[in-house]
């Protein structure tokens, strides 16, 4: 389809895809690009807007097909990381570490690996080799039970708030604007005439018309278009340690340390904070409508539950013990778009002719981390909260391709919309995740949350 540069263009959302997609349409010579959100930019609610996320250089599932569209995928992304100068300042290339620590858990880590033919994996199984993966004195656990693989090089992380931030400014140089702030940047329904979509109405009553609109509101997506059941928002916790300024520098050029049953961690960011992920199937927040209806509900909270709390502590008592009672100086949920196969929906939507879709960052989770070592087959389904940020550089220009349509076929295929994939979806599916109790649980269980100081973390 032949698109006009002129043409009125409206994003809704401006977290990653959102911000993503605005910078690709000027890249590309669009000079009429409006984005819409109610929060200002980074949204504050978008998954994206945080002080680190995990960033590698290739997935693969175990489909060929698939195998072959997301190494595509991750080698563009990737690339955007290291050579793109907008985004290389952001790129911290620390290596990453992948472990479990049961042997159910190492099982499913399905490591195959052929001595001798990668010199650049280590494998590591004591303690003491734990330890010696961050710098003297910092991991001091004992890492009881724990195996897994550590690649030096090709993985690392990246401050995603800044990159968000430099993304949306130059954005903003090309000439796009953004309306964000209730109620003048709040999307309260999509304008559906003639069975297509010609725009968005905000809460202040404004009707954006557009030639063509892009949904890229994450998990928030749901409450403007019927997916068929094709989202499941569903959230995890984060919580962040404030270092002494005194201890910042010791702990510099710690590796991402990820154990697929426990959680995550990084180096502390340039503020001195270390941000703490525990692992598990996720959080929903389940409504049921009055028709049968299932729905889950994201909504903004800068606390996380106690029982999270705890599991956070857990494993830092087992990998940097010094730390695992220190009061933590922030902690949020933070919201992803499940769908049932966990594959993107990147599509021009097959009944209304205008609405480019760009939806579903769910972790990836049938993918398979390959880092680029040919014999590294790390086959491990598993919840990575930074995967759908990862393609910040390059994920708007699948979004622009699929308006221009310009998607190749085994890409299309992948990413389509398939409200198929949905039907009579188990909404409990923890869609091979694992960690905390393994299994998905719902806010409405949660019996008591931190008390932590709020903290706004938009930055334009």
């Amino acid at each position: 389809m032949t698109i006009a540069k002129s043409a009125p263009l409206l994003v809704v959302g401006a977290g990653t895809w959102g911000i993503s997609t605005a910078l690709h349409l000027a890249r590309r010579g669009y000079t009429n690009v409006t984005v819409l959100d109610p929060y200002p930019v980074p949204s504050s609610i978008s998954a994206g807007n945080d002080i680190n996320k995990i960033i590698s250089s290739g997935q693969y599932s175990n489909r060929k097909d698939e195998m072959e569209v997301n190494e595509i995928l991750g080698d563009q992304a990737f690339k955007g990381w290291t050579e793109d100068p907008l985004f290389q300042p952001y790129y911290n290339d620390t290596g990453l570490l992948m472990s479990a620590c049961t042997q159910a858990g190492v099982d499913r880590l399905g490591v195959r690996v052929r001595p001798g033919d990668n010199p650049k994996l280590k494998e590591i199984s004591t303690t003491e080799d734990f330890q010696s993966l961050g710098p003297p004195g910092v991991l001091q656990g004992r890492f009881p039970g724990w195996k897994g693989f550590f690649i030096r090089s090709g993985a690392g992380w990246a401050h995603a708030r800044d990159a968000l931030v430099a993304a949306a400014r130059e954005a903003q140089r090309l000439g796009v604007t953004f309306v964000t702030g209730s109620p003048q940047g709040k999307v309260t329904s999509l304008i559906f005439e003639d069975k297509d979509v010609k725009g968005a109405v905000t809460a202040d009553g404004k009707a954006w018309c557009a030639t063509q609109t892009f949904l890229c509101a994450g998990a928030s997506a749901g409450q403007l278009l019927d997916f068929k059941d094709q989202l499941r928002p569903t959230a995890w916790t984060l919580a962040h340690i404030k270092l002494e300024p005194e201890e910042r520098a010791r702990y510099k050029d710690l590796p991402v340390i990820f154990n697929i049953e426990k959680g995550f961690f990084f180096e502390p960011d340039g503020e001195g904070e270390i941000k703490i992920c525990d692992e598990h199937p996720g959080y929903t927040n389940i409504s049921h409508s009055t028709d049968g209806s299932v729905r889950s509900v994201p909504f903004e909270k800068t606390q996380i539950p106690k029982e999270s709390e705890e599991r956070v502590r857990n494993l830092l008592r087992e990998t940097m013990p010094q730390l695992a009672e220190r009061p933590f100086s922030f902690g949020r949920i933070c919201w992803c778009a499940d769908t049932a196969n966990r594959e993107f929906i990147i599509d021009r939507h097959p009944s209304h002719a205008s609405l480019i879709l760009g939806c579903g960052a769910s972790g990836r989770g049938k993918l398979f981390i390959k880092l680029m070592v040919p014999s590294f087959d790390l086959n491990v389904a598993h919840r990575v909260s930074h995967t759908g940020f990862k393609y910040l550089p390059s994920i708007g220009s699948l979004i622009v391709d699929a308006m221009e349509d310009k998607v190749p076929p085994k890409i299309h295929e992948i990413i389509k919309w398939d409200s198929d994939s949905a039907k009579d979806r188990n909404w409990k599916d923890t869609l091979g995740r694992h960690g905390g109790p393994n299994r998905v649980m719902d806010f409405h269980e949660v019996k008591e949350w931190t008390d932590l100081q709020p903290r706004n973390i938009s930055k334009l």
